[in-house]
């Protein structure tokens, strides 16, 4: 491993989600892509975009007090570079990326029914830091595909080729690689034994062959 170097202090925090939050609501409403996102707290379900006071989507936010996160893939991705360089004071962006608008349960915006998870939020919060507000907010629901849930109900979430936001690039998040807790649990006897029971064959089959030569 080389030695670090030192770089000017900024948000070099990667990768990212990049996310298309819906504002509005179904008769106006407007798409923008952030990657300033993330979650805050468990319970209550807190999450938080922060949004430029000057982009389009800001004032049906700050108005509304309401928002929809719709998570993003690999079949998205052009949408997403689009909706976050074009503005929606010029384009109806639905329209344009030939989006669909999908009613809610519990928000006015819309959510983008292409999206594999739409997540409702309810702002309870704001905070400015100068370049961006920070809307937190409360999940109030999370609606997702049934085309990634399976026969036992759970959310398949390898299967829709999210994508994630780095220094500038867009990228896919590759192959699952290990499984939360993975690194401290027990293996189990079961499991042992029969690796034992293999291993012990194996030994055998080796050294038969070792005692014809």
């Amino acid at each position: 491993m080389k030695e670090k170097k030192i770089w000017k202090a900024g948000t070099f925090l990667y990768p990212i989600p990049a996310v298309l939050v819906t504002s509005g609501n179904m008769d106006k409403a407007n798409i923008m892509t952030v990657a300033w996102t993330g979650i805050i707290n468990t319970n209550p379900a807190l999450v938080y975009i922060s949004v430029r006071p000057e982009r389009y989507s800001y004032d049906f936010i700050k108005n509304n007090k309401e928002f929809v996160i719709n998570l993003t893939t690999e079949a998205l991705v052009f949408a997403t570079d689009w909706c976050g360089v074009k503005s929606g004071r010029d384009f109806d962006k639905f329209k344009e990326m030939h989006l669909t608008k999908e009613r809610a349960h519990f928000v006015k915006a819309p959510l983008i029914k292409e999206s594999p998870v739409s997540i409702e939020c309810k702002v309870v919060d704001e905070k400015n830091y100068g370049s961006h507000t920070m809307f937190i907010a409360e999940v109030l629901s999370i609606d997702a595909s049934e085309e990634f849930i399976d026969e036992k109900g759970a959310f398949d979430i390898g299967k829709c080729h999210l994508i994630a936001y780095a220094n500038g690039g867009y990228y896919t998040l590759g192959k699952k690689i290990g499984k939360f807790g993975y690194s401290v649990r027990k293996k189990s006897t079961k499991n042992i034994k029969k690796r034992s029971v293999k291993e012990s064959k194996k030994e055998g089959y080796m050294q038969k062959n070792m005692d014809s030569e």
